[in-house]
Formats: C-alpha cells, structure tokens, sequence
C-alpha cells in the first residue's frame, strides 16, 4: 500500500461496474468506515451514467492501466473484472505495490492462486479474495452451531446454491473458452467449496459429477461435489441452473442433533434492489418463514437465523489497511486449496473416480 500524504478513508480503485462491482463491491465499499471509493474502471457509457447517479464522489476511469498508472493515487485495488483477468489485473496491482481483494475465484487455476499468494508476500502488501458467502446468515448460523458443539460430532454437511434458468443468458459465463473461467463450478462452487473448508478443514479425496444439461450451453450447469475432509466429516455439494425444486440450502448433520435450512440469504437480493448497509434498516436478516430447524425428528425447534453480515469482509479490509499485520478477512491461500479442490472435481469427473487434491 502507498502511504496517503493527508489522514483520511483508504482511496479504493474498483475494476469493474457489472453485476459485482455495481450490485456488491461498490455499495460495500462506499457504506465502510475508513473506505472512500475512489475510482472505478468502465469504459461502458451506460455504466458511466450508472456510476455518476449512485457514486457521484467516484471518478470513472476507461481502463485497468489507466488506474495502475498513479499508485500513489490508491491505497487498495478491488478486481470484479470477468475471471479471465483476475489473476493478470491481480499481479499488476501487486507489482505496483497495492493492497489488492479479487472476486472470486482467485485465479483460473490453483497455480496462478499460489503465483499471486507469494508475490503479495515478496512485495509485503495484502491480498484478500471476496468470498463473501462466508457471511451469509444460514452459513454463519451453521457454523455458531457447529464450533459450539450443538449438533455433536459432525459427520456430513450438505449444501446447495441452486437456481431454474433453462435458458443459457448472455455473458462471458456461458462461453466456452476455457480461458474464461465460465461455469457453474467455478461460479457458485466457489463458494460452496470455500464454505465446507472454512468449517471442517482440509479435503483427502474429492468425487465429482459435472454435467452440461441445458439446451445451448457450451459449459457445466449441474454439478455434485462429494468432499472427504481429513476431520472424517462428509461435505456434499451441489450447484445448478438446471433444479425446477430447490432442495434445502443446508442440511448439517451431528451424532445428537441436525440443522435443516432453507431459502437463500436475503443479502445479495437487498442489494441488487439498491437497498445499502448503511444503518437506515436492520441489515441481512431472514424472513421468519425461512428460519431453519434444530433438533431431531423427536424434539427440533424453529432457529431463528442470525442476521447476515457482508459489510464484515470490508470492515476486515480496512481493519488490516489500518494496522499492518492484521490478517485480511480471508486468507488467499484459502481460495488456493478450494482451486484445488475445484481442480480435483474436474479430474474426477472425467475419470470417474475419487481424486486427491493438490
């Protein structure tokens, strides 16, 4: 990070006005205290005129380049570019000295991840990657429940992020190209892999089924991922644009007690529909009716979620932008080991077998 010359918020350079830099970095950023959004990378007209309404503080900027040029004008750089230049725009601004957070997925493979991890060691700056389902209600819920013991030993967790689009949408997503990092897998398996880590640690061997299912589309829609964590627990995943009946979000399973939940956390539609973490409104909680069950089929309770919390990963970043040496809120070579991950279940879905990853 380059020392501001005046106190104030951390300048923030934002790559990227689509969906993740409009809907979640940017609102995130601007509603942080000791964040100021700075800049923001779009040369699309639309995005421009987007950007001056909703940020009218920010400068836009037409390119990646254009922004590196100045380091000194910035103190953090967020990346929510397409995937294909998350690793390239990453090693950029880290050579240029800056602290740096990347959408996820870190990289295309768990290489440029471990490329990117060493060389924000070797130039002493922070990486950090917005894995930011870890602050989803229903994962935060689970996890309290977990590490506090209620459910007994853990020996199977299972979680879903699945939709219904029948129909391919535009987009880099649905391409081909391997390049592009496109998919399901690598999209919302993402964060369903960084979750079964987070919470029961490292994977042995890894099963996958990956499929293309839709009428159109070049690349994976439905996916099952069976994990064998080192603890003994059982992850399975799933994720889907193909699933007309959503199955539950989680289900968690202990030698005393289960926590059954479903529905998805309400912080990803609240922004999209341009409601703002700013303390106007209680923030991230759930609807009653989607409240989960604890218990068992004997004696089980209504659970009352607790709220989601987005705005805890930037509150991290400018925590450890505040005082060095302070970890970021999530550690890259977390999103290293999940990339591997990813990388055995490609393996094991071609071969048909159980794969270790690394």
């Amino acid at each position: 990070m380059n020392p501001q010359t005046t106190p104030g918020p951390f300048r923030v350079g934002l790559i990227g006005y689509g969906l993740a830099g409009s809907a979640f970095h940017a609102p995130l950023i601007a509603t942080t205290p000791g964040l100021r959004l700075d800049a923001v990378v779009t040369a699309n007209p639309d995005r421009r005129a987007q950007l001056a309404r909703e940020h009218p503080g920010a400068r836009a900027v037409d390119t990646p380049e254009q922004l590196l040029a100045d380091p000194d004008a910035l103190d953090l750089v967020v990346i929510a570019s397409p995937n294909r230049t998350h690793a390239p725009l990453a090693r950029a601004a880290l050579r240029a000295g800056l602290a740096t957070v990347v959408d996820k997925p870190l990289a295309g493979t768990a290489a440029q991840a471990l490329e990117l991890c060493r060389l924000a060691e070797e130039q002493g700056v922070l990486l950090s990657v917005f894995h930011n389902r870890r602050w989803d209600g229903d994962f935060l819920t689970a996890s309290r429940l977990v590490r506090g013991g209620a459910l007994g030993r853990v020996h199977r967790f299972e979680s879903r992020f699945e939709r219904f689009r029948p129909k391919p949408k535009p987009g880099w997503r649905e391409l081909a190209d391997p390049a592009e990092v496109g998919g399901t897998l690598y999209d919302l398996g993402s964060h369903l892999v960084d979750q079964a880590l987070t919470l029961f640690g490292p994977v042995e061997t890894v099963y996958a089924e990956i499929d293309v299912r839709r009428d159109g589309a070049v690349v994976d829609d439905d996916a099952f991922l069976a994990l064998t964590h080192t603890s003994g627990t059982r992850s399975h995943l799933w994720t889907s644009a193909i699933t007309p009946l959503i199955g539950p979000r989680l289900r968690v399973l202990g030698d005393t007690a289960g926590y059954v939940k479903s529905g998805m956390d309400p912080q990803e539609a609240d922004l999209r529909a341009g409601l703002r973490p700013d303390g106007t409104r209680p923030w991230g909680t759930d609807q009653p009716a989607h409240y989960g069950t604890l218990g068992t089929d004997e004696s089980a309770i209504r659970l009352p979620t607790d709220p989601g919390d987005y705005p805890a990963f930037y509150a991290g970043i400018a925590a450890a932008l505040a005082t060095p040496g302070t970890p970021p809120p999530v550690d890259p070579r977390d999103a290293v080991a999940a990339l591997a991950v990813l990388e055995a279940a490609r393996t094991s879905a071609a071969t048909g077998t159980a794969v270790r990853p690394g």
